[in-house]
């Protein structure tokens, strides 16, 4: 194949394909050029289908440091570990790619996208979800695609596709929307409160110019598409059907109706291993065959179960709890569980529960980031962590896995609208979502915990987030929306739609689908379920916590925060650090933060300390003016003149004339070191040197006159250059400073 290049405008930047020269060996390969953002896009699949119950489908983003001009941190110096950034970019593409494939295609599929070059304006993401569509629909694997992205910002009531970095960060509203020509089939968003009006609006725009996207990707297809690969699509065997069908599928579509998740899956589960045994005890021509004939008994025995919860639902509106449509779970909210933590609550919808701990720290402990985008920390973090006795069963533990990552992300997305600014709070902030039990919506609870967790540890939120899952049951052309769906209606339903958000609006939005698309009737009537949904959470976290702690936990560092002029900064810092930590080591080991602009936060459980770090921070950069009077103590006496010490280390000169209103004729016999003076600031020279008086602090003699000055004639033999006595003042300063 000759090489394919064509270039079109999309919205003010320039997208190029390439095609044909690079990584031909793959299935299919693209290289896609946004301006200066370059990604290079690749699909190959396996020959044969792989012996499995799922669709193996990888889809990677790989991060490479250079395409930023950086070299990654860490021993290596080499990429390594996925970022978290590279982990959620990865979902965002599997997602809206993952329903166009079909039902029984068992092939194993690996999408890559390698981004070589990086521009911040020009989305690596959604030039990565282009790519990997376009060589998987030029490759030879079976695609129902063309799928593409955007991103859609609302900057000062305008809608801006695939805005800049500076539009995203004054945008109110930022959503990346995912779908092929005729439907959206993935959302994520996060928004300052905006409507769901507004939100179906930014929605209908993203879904116009993905739209051009798929026209030109239909171009490219034209063009440099493969022949397709003669695929045998799985199914499963027509006596294993007949067995279950027979024996047991009666019981457990019965199964399906108990309202009990434990009891409902313990009896499902024990009809199957009956299925399963049943299918074994069958004449089959080899052990390989048996051994696949007792899992296709598994896998249809699920089939009939979800046929079943899909039917109750649509047919009967009967879900299988027993709950109506739009009817939430039992809820519960508590506040304070844990004694010692900065904050802690926990939340309870259904067999879903989750406890959620929030720690503030020093600004200095915000998360350092080393990927590809612009971001270099993150003050705000809220984790999920779902261990595998929240569903009762046993697993493997460790760091956390795409799921979790995403799942925390999606909840710090919802909270992060609602957070006080770093001048309101100057706090590094987590929030860490333990998931105790969990049937479903366990990432829309961890949201209803941390938000009252951050209530109860003080931090002034500006309103309250709570979230609901919406579900989706569609059979021919009719539908059913469900709200809080619990794990059988996500794992047999056809859409998962996570809504987050206030009383006043939406805070986030999550949308995956397992159809090729949904409408936007659909969607209207999905955050209308949601609201509804979300104001009766609201309603019962309000009963437990109905607004942020005034003052935060006495186990909580307390902060206090001024402001160090830029040219003092040094003098706070000392040499080497000496002078900041010998404030650390007298104020009981504070911690402080001092920003390159100025700003020092210090921060301490005990407010003594905090109020004793600050008084000697403020002394050490304080400056002394005209007119202000001090209680100055004499750190050294000369002939005609001493230095005094006005506070910390700024130091002055008091003149013999100024001691008193009479005449001092020796100032050895009026001061002496160590004797405290009160002076007033009669002067500051352009170099910093500040002159004192002591006679201006008291009481001027009646009828006093200033005596003449008088001017010795120099002696002959003296020499015609001697320096004036006002000089032998400032070099006795050097001297001063020099010691």
């Amino acid at each position: 194949m000759e090489k394919y290049t064509r270039s079109w405008n999309f919205h003010g930047r320039t997208l190029t394909v390439e095609s044909g020269e690079i990584a031909k060996q793959a299935g299919g390969s693209v290289f896609v050029r946004y301006n200066d953002t370059v990604v290079l896009s690749v699909a190959t699949a396996s020959n044969q289908a792989k012996d499995t119950d799922f669709f193996p489908l990888t889809v990677l983003y790989q991060e490479k440091m250079y395409a930023a001009g950086k070299i990654p941190g860490g021993f290596l110096r080499r990429e390594g570990r996925p970022s978290e950034h590279a982990t959620l970019t990865a979902r965002l593409i599997d997602r809206p790619i993952r329903p166009l494939f079909a039902e029984g295609f068992r092939n194993e599929v690996q999408v890559v996208n390698t981004v070589f070059s990086v521009d911040p304006d020009c989305s690596s993401e959604m030039a990565s979800l282009f790519g990997s569509s376009l060589a998987l629909c030029i490759s030879n694997i079976p695609f129902n695609g063309p799928v593409a992205g955007v991103q859609v910002a609302r900057v000062n009531g305008e809608y801006v596709i695939n805005p800049t970095v500076e539009e995203s960060d004054a945008a109110d509203l930022n959503l990346t929307v995912a779908g092929t020509k005729a439907a959206i089939n993935m959302v994520e968003a996060g928004a300052k409160e905006v409507s769901e009006e507004d939100m179906l609006k930014a929605l209908e725009i993203g879904h116009n110019a993905i739209k051009e996207l798929c026209e030109i990707q239909e171009e490219v297809i034209a063009a440099c598409a493969k022949e397709k690969m003669e695929v045998v699509l799985y199914e499963i065997d027509p006596r294993v059907k007949a067995l279950v069908d027979e024996n047991g599928a009666a019981r457990i579509r019965e199964a399906v109706s108990i309202k009990g998740k434990l009891e409902r899956y313990g009896k499902i589960d024990e009809l199957i291993e009956e299925m399963q045994a049943a299918a074994e005890a069958l004449e089959w021509e080899d052990e390989k065959t048996r051994e696949k004939a007792v899992k296709q008994a598994r896998e249809y025995s699920v089939e009939i179960e979800a046929a079943e919860v899909r039917r109750l639902i649509s047919e009967e509106k009967i879900r299988p709890d027993g709950r109506a449509l739009d009817e939430l779970r039992a809820l519960d909210s508590q506040v304070d569980l844990l004694p010692r933590a900065h904050g802690s609550a926990m939340f309870t919808r259904g067999e879903t529960q989750v406890m959620s701990v929030t720690t503030l720290g020093a600004l200095s402990e915000a998360q350092i980031i080393d990927d590809l985008t612009t971001v270099t920390e993150k003050r705000f973090m809220h984790q999920y962590n779902f261990p595998p006795f929240s569903v009762g069963e046993v697993g493997r533990m460790g760091s956390p896995g795409r799921r979790e990552i995403g799942h925390g992300a999606l909840g710090e997305r919802a909270l992060l609208q609602v957070m006080p600014s770093v001048d309101e709070f100057p706090y590094a902030i987590r929030t860490s979502a333990e998931v105790l039990e969990s049937n479903g919506s366990s990432s829309q609870a961890s949201i209803c915990a941390g938000t009252m967790s951050l209530m109860a540890a003080g931090v002034p939120i500006k309103a309250m987030v709570a979230g609901v899952a919406m579900g989706l049951i569609t059979v021919g052309d009719t539908y059913s929306i469900l709200t809080d769906i619990q794990g059988m209606e996500d794992h047999y339903g056809d859409m998962d739609f996570k809504v987050a958000g206030t009383r006043n609006g939406i805070t986030a939005l999550q949308m995956d689908i397992k159809v090729t698309g949904i409408s936007q009737e659909i969607m209207r009537e999905a955050l209308a379920q949601a609201h509804k949904g979300r104001m009766e959470i609201l309603d019962n976290m309000e009963q437990a916590i109905s607004e942020p702690r005034p003052e935060v936990s006495k186990y909580a560092p307390k902060m206090d925060k001024l402001w160090i002029p830029v040219d003092k900064i040094r003098i706070v810092i000392g040499k080497g650090g000496e002078q900041i930590d010998k404030i650390i080591e007298e104020c009981n080991n504070v911690k402080i933060d001092i920003d390159d602009d100025g700003r020092c936060i210090i921060y301490h459980t005990d407010r003594d300390s905090i109020n004793k770090a600050k008084a000697i921070i403020e002394d050490l950069i304080r400056e002394a003016k005209v007119g202000e009077i001090y209680d100055a103590k004499v750190t050294e006496v000369r002939e005609s003149f001493a230095f005094v010490n006005l506070f910390s280390s700024t130091d002055a000169l008091l003149h013999v004339s100024q001691v008193a209103w009479e005449r001092v004729a020796n100032i050895s016999d009026a001061l002496h070191v160590g004797d405290i003076v009160k002076v007033k600031v009669i002067s500051i020279d352009e170099a910093g040197k500040i002159k004192v008086s002591a006679r201006e602090c008291l009481p001027k003699p009646e009828g006093y006159t200033e005596p003449k000055k008088t001017f010795n004639k120099q002696k002959s033999g003296e020499r015609r250059n001697s320096k004036p006595a006002a000089n032998v003042e400032k070099r006795v300063f050097k001297k001063k400073e020099s010691e």
